[in-house]
């Protein structure tokens, strides 16, 4: 998975650590729809800094055994620091996985697909390691929730132009709404669940736009001019810091199936 979009930049550690502790309670919310997994044998795909690692070391507990893996070593050393004795970290590359085949009984990935794209391949991969009857779950965003309060213009702007960034390498930053279609397609029998968050004044997860441009930075090229971009971020941080601007965030698109 080496062509990841937003991989080997700082400000994605950052990024990710927020990104996973605010998306927690939906993650903790969908395990409990999925029932008891305590035993079990799972893997969180791109699991970065945190992702599911701490949800799924609760979910299958001690006698169970959590897969996290990541091509970026830096998260993964962050990951490290959680200490879950049930959890094993790998660097492992989605598209030349080293994962023994058919061994988990719950594949996650959360936002891999949106950056990644490569979308039937990925499914392959995850229904590859799957054991049978196993679990595949999917999250990714879509952003049509996406929205400022009262407006800010200039990270509504950086939204936009991130979605193009992404469309320009083959990736898509509203996988989520296509993903149940592509399940569906493939055979499985998808379930699907949506969570949007409000974020109050100052949340550091309206900075999401921001932290993007960053990390996507040479891919803006040809896009927008480097020195648009830096003020156009310059203009987002000030809006985002005005007292009252809260935020909606993307909307998270939870989909399941039994392979």
């Amino acid at each position: 998975m080496s062509d990841y979009l937003l991989a080997g930049q700082q400000s994605e550690l950052e990024r990710l650590r927020v990104q996973a502790e605010v998306w927690e309670p939906a993650g903790r919310d969908l395990l409990a729809r999925l029932g008891p997994g305590t035993g079990r044998r799972v893997v969180d795909i791109g699991c970065g800094a945190l992702g599911w690692l701490r949800l799924l070391s609760e979910w299958v507990g001690p006698s169970g055994q959590v897969i996290g893996t990541d091509i970026d070593d830096k998260l993964l050393d962050a990951a490290r620091a959680l200490e879950l004795d049930n959890v094993r970290l790998l660097r492992d590359d989605l598209f030349a996985s080293s994962l023994e085949p058919g061994s988990f009984d719950l594949v996650h990935a959360r936002f891999v697909i949106a950056p990644v794209g490569r979308v039937t391949e990925q499914l392959a991969v995850y229904r590859k390691l799957a054991a049978p009857g196993a679990l595949l779950v999917l999250e990714d965003p879509d952003t049509g929730s996406w929205h400022f309060n009262p407006p800010a213009p200039a990270a509504d702007r950086l939204v936009e132009l991130t979605r193009q960034a992404f469309a320009a390498v083959g990736s898509d930053l509203d996988a989520g709404r296509s993903t149940p279609a592509v399940l569906a397609a493939n055979g499985l029998e998808p379930s699907t669940h949506a969570a949007v968050l409000a974020l109050p004044p100052g949340h550091p997860y309206l900075r999401v736009p921001i932290q993007f441009t960053v990390s996507l930075e040479p891919r803006f090229a040809g896009i927008i001019d480097p020195d648009e971009l830096r003020a156009l971020r310059a203009t987002a941080e000030a809006e985002l810091a005005e007292p009252g601007r809260w935020g909606t965030t993307f909307t998270l698109i939870q989909t399941w199936a039994r392979c």
